[in-house]
């Protein structure tokens, strides 16, 4: 038996990057997996090439009656959710007197409006089924980093999101836990990763010397979301490379 048999898992952002990694690590273990996205081109090629059955819903996130329907057609269509993903999120930059009110408000609806629907919709399901949510959250979740305000604002709200839900649905058998990565190497990280003069900087500063690849945070989510982590609950966990063992005083020697 796999870990995920006959078990179905919600992931949104699954179009690419830690979303579409944690997407087929689900499928690969037995699990029907449905994916999430605001672009269908992009979930039509992951549910081509995961070997089993998918679902492919495109949807808002930051939109609750888009989330709502999602979870009615997912329970037409499988009768149960077992797993919630949620992973969709935008990064953009900037320091607090220079941003853009559009992003601010564009990030905010994504990262944690999106977490709260689609958390909100899956619920009463997940319940029912005894099931797990697993945010993406982010090492910026978990401290500031420097003209990242916004971003850092949003995940750190997951965060303290991911740490509430444990307490009001632990004892009702769902447990809620999110992973914080670091750098990881996606569409969403391109500008940066590209960068060999910035990937120095944050190779410099992580013990392990590099980025992280999107399946080694996606593997993570599936151990969260499985009966081997069914006594972990409200736990931000670094993915990290060792970043957040630092106390973030210069590197002597």
């Amino acid at each position: 038996m796999k870990r995920f048999d006959d078990r179905i898992v919600m992931v949104t952002g699954a179009g690419s990057g830690i979303g579409e990694a944690a997407a087929r690590r689900f499928a690969s273990e037995g699990a029907k997996v449905v994916l999430i996205g605001r672009t269908k081109e992009k979930l039509d090629r992951v549910a081509d090439s995961i070997d089993g059955e998918t679902l492919v819903h495109v949807a808002d996130v930051s939109d609750g009656d888009a989330m709502n329907q999602l979870v009615t057609d997912v329970v037409n269509r499988f009768g149960r959710i077992d797993v919630l993903v949620n992973n969709a999120g935008v990064a953009p930059g900037g320091k607090v007197h220079e941003a853009d009110v559009n992003d601010w408000k564009q990030v905010m609806s994504i990262n944690v409006d999106g977490v709260f629907y689609a958390s909100r919709a899956a619920l009463p399901e997940l319940l029912k089924t005894k099931g797990a949510i697993v945010n993406v959250s982010s090492v910026s979740g978990l401290g500031g980093d420097w003209n990242m305000s916004m971003y850092n604002a949003s995940k750190g709200a997951v965060s303290n999101l991911t740490r509430a839900m444990a307490l009001d649905y632990g004892h009702e058998g769902v447990r809620v836990n999110a992973v914080c990565p670091s750098i990881t190497r996606s569409d969403l990280t391109g500008s940066i990763t590209g960068d060999e003069d910035l990937m120095k900087a944050f190779a410099d500063r992580m013990p392990l010397g590099r980025a992280a690849e999107a399946e080694e945070v996606g593997d993570v989510i599936v151990f969260l979301a499985s009966h081997d982590a069914r006594f972990v609950n409200g736990v931000n966990l670094p993915v990290d490379g060792g970043i957040m063992a630092s106390n973030g005083q210069p590197r002597l020697g």
